[in-house]
């Protein structure tokens, strides 16, 4: 089974209007809803919630393939709002105010025909200029939710995507910002719907 792993319902919105004729309903954090061959999941926001879910999703389902998306704030100039990134590599990143930080990390597989970068996973807001220049020395972009997504399906052998969407940049969100999240949305659901189809033909 495929599992499309999102980190709100609001970001997955856009999906449900043209999945399954917009029959699914009940796509609430934490709840899991199924069409055929594909399940869809929200974690909400954080790495407790993410490991907490999507751990139950692959206790209870047998999945070999789990795409996680949602949006990114990019720590690289050279990545364009707007654009879909796939993470070559995930870093867990609440370690910064141990004297000597260690930040674990995983490389990914990637979709083919998508940019790609490094994803930092932290819950704390970056405090201050000298620590947003160590994030953008170490990672291309950053979330709340796909270390915690790729390591427990790592844990369990299970082939993980991580896609997100840029709606900004660090410490500047862009003057549009809600059309600009909601142009992320539509293209992250066209791109599932990509994914899906390609998988069960």
């Amino acid at each position: 089974m495929l599992a499309i792993v999102y980190t709100s319902a609001a970001d997955a919105a856009s999906l449900l209007e043209r999945f399954a004729a917009g029959r699914l309903t009940g796509l609430d954090e934490g709840n899991i809803v199924q069409h055929d061959e594909t399940l869809l999941l929200v974690t909400g926001v954080g790495k407790v919630k993410a490991t907490l879910y999507t751990e139950r999703l692959l206790q209870q389902f047998d999945v070999n393939h789990l795409l996680h998306v949602g949006m990114t704030t990019a720590l690289d100039d050279a990545i364009e709002v707007g654009t879909l990134v796939a993470a070559n590599a995930v870093l867990e990143g609440d370690r910064i105010s141990l004297t000597a930080p260690s930040y674990p990390q995983m490389p990914l597989s990637t979709p083919d025909d998508l940019p790609t970068g490094r994803l930092v996973t932290h819950d704390h807001a970056a405090d201050g200029d000298a620590e947003n220049g160590y994030w953008q020395r170490l990672a291309d972009m950053s979330d709340t939710t796909g270390y915690a997504v790729a390591y427990v399906a790592a844990q369990h052998g299970v082939s993980c995507h991580v896609v997100k969407a840029v709606t900004g940049r660090l410490g500047a969100d862009p003057d549009d910002f809600q059309e600009t999240l909601s142009a992320a949305r539509d293209a992250l659901a066209d791109f599932v719907l990509q994914t899906v189809t390609t998988r069960t033909e």
